[in-house]
């Protein structure tokens, strides 16, 4: 009964205008999805998973079909979240430090920059951690409360106690609701269940769902996490319901990184997680703001790294000059007028923790709907594909001066072996 209940170049900020702050401070609820490939959702045309929680979610909301990580790798792109940079601006970029160099080390890079939780905190917000966390304690990351305590003598690395969220219990996020209501304090609320993340292994009655002549096992699990992860979202959505703040609580969804499923076994097939292919880096992006943000589907590409700059403008909040996001809310011309996107893969273990272009793998730039993906082995030619006409990468293009063009525009956002001087444009 209780799973029953877990029912270069792109335009500067003065180019691409940002909506004036807005006076009302909205409570927010960020959803970060773990580990699922861009189209396991009904509301993406995924009509083998189920998934009707977030469908009457981006029914509600504004619709990014085609948003984007800057890359595929969880704790670099959970950064990117908090942190409104790019990896390759807050060094984050792999989930473990070199051989022999104690975790704790990496927290410097956490602590050295401004994040979301603590910028609302100016405001009087009050957050809650939960789920992954890669920062050490949830304090590192300036939340006001959590669930992590990030002691690697117990245990922790990406969430530890936090980690229970949506698999075990949602008591915590319930109770931070209800005492920021009950205090008159606006919330922001970190929701990153590992899920649908391995280990695969939902409620039997979940499987036994999925079950079907032609499904396999390994795919079975899969798609009964991804029904899991909806249930969970159900409930929490239904708690602001229950708490009285639905229509004053800003929600957004969106993926950490892909995943494809291997059909034979546990596991990732090729171009999902950890890559700069769609399969890797794609993800939907909802926001739900009711009479605030109109809902509907808004066809162009934007980035995660928007969402952080996109939450402060909601909640009137001044976005640090150093963040390149764009406010999500903007008209979709002004949208399509920022630019292109950009993005790079980066290796599981980080290089070196002060030069992250010794770990990078790949670098990829999106001007819709063409797509150059460069990288960093000398022998390994570059791609361009459609993207709109070819998702799955499957055919690169020969348009040697197309490809030459946006080389230069990714060399204009991040150069090739810049270190950390190369600077998102603004």
């Amino acid at each position: 009964m209780l799973f029953l209940a877990l029912s270069v170049l792109a335009l500067s900020h003065a180019e691409v205008p940002r909506p004036r702050p807005e006076v009302a401070r909205p409570n927010v609820l960020l959803i970060i999805s773990d580990d699922q490939h861009w189209s396991d959702f009904g509301f993406m045309g995924g009509d083998h998973v189920r998934t009707p929680h977030l469908d009457t979610l981006a029914d509600e909301s504004r619709v990014f079909p085609r948003g984007y990580v800057p890359t595929a790798l969880c704790r670099a792109s959970l950064a990117t979240l908090v942190t409104g940079l790019y990896p390759h601006e807050h060094k984050l970029t792999g989930n473990d430090p070199p051989d022999g160099v104690p975790r704790a080390h990496m927290l410097a890079h956490i602590e050295s920059v401004e994040t979301v939780p603590g910028l609302l905190a100016t405001a009087g917000y009050r957050s809650l951690q939960t789920g992954k966390w890669w920062e050490g304690n949830c304090r590192c990351g300036d939340f006001t409360e959590g669930m992590t305590h990030g002691d690697p003598k117990r245990g922790g690395r990406h969430g530890d106690e936090g980690l229970e969220i949506g698999r075990k219990t949602l008591a915590p996020a319930f109770e931070f609701i209800d005492a920021c209501v009950e205090d008159g304090a606006p919330f922001f609320l970190w929701y990153a269940p590992f899920l649908p993340h391995r280990p695969h292994d939902p409620p039997a009655r979940l499987l036994e769902r999925e079950r079907r002549d032609g499904v396999t096992e390994p795919v079975a699990k899969y798609r009964a996490m991804c029904a899991w992860l909806d249930e969970t979202c159900g409930a929490l959505l239904g708690h602001l319901e229950t708490a009285g703040v639905a229509d004053e609580t800003l929600v957004v969804f969106v993926v950490d990184n892909g995943w494809i499923q291997r059909p034979d076994r546990q596991g990732y097939a090729a171009r999902s997680t950890r890559t700069p292919y769609e399969g890797g880096v794609r993800t939907p992006i909802l926001l739900r703001l009711p009479e605030r943000i109109a809902s509907g589907r808004v066809d162009v590409p934007v980035s995660s790294v928007d969402i952080p700059a996109t939450i402060l403008h909601v909640c009137g909040v001044e976005v640090p000059a150093s963040w390149s996001g764009v406010d999500l809310r903007a008209a979709p011309e002004r949208l399509r007028a920022r630019g292109p996107l950009f993005g790079a893969a980066f290796t599981h273990d980080v290089v070196d923790l002060d030069d992250p272009s010794r770990s990078v793998l790949s670098r990829w730039v999106l001007r819709d709907p063409y797509k150059l993906i460069v990288h960093a082995d000398a022998e390994t030619p570059d791609e361009l594909y459609d993207v709109r006409v070819d998702p799955a990468e499957e055919r690169s293009l020969e348009d040697p001066e197309r490809a030459a063009k946006l080389k230069r525009e990714l060399d204009a956002w991040w150069p090739e072996g810049a270190g950390t001087s190369g600077r998102s444009p603004r």
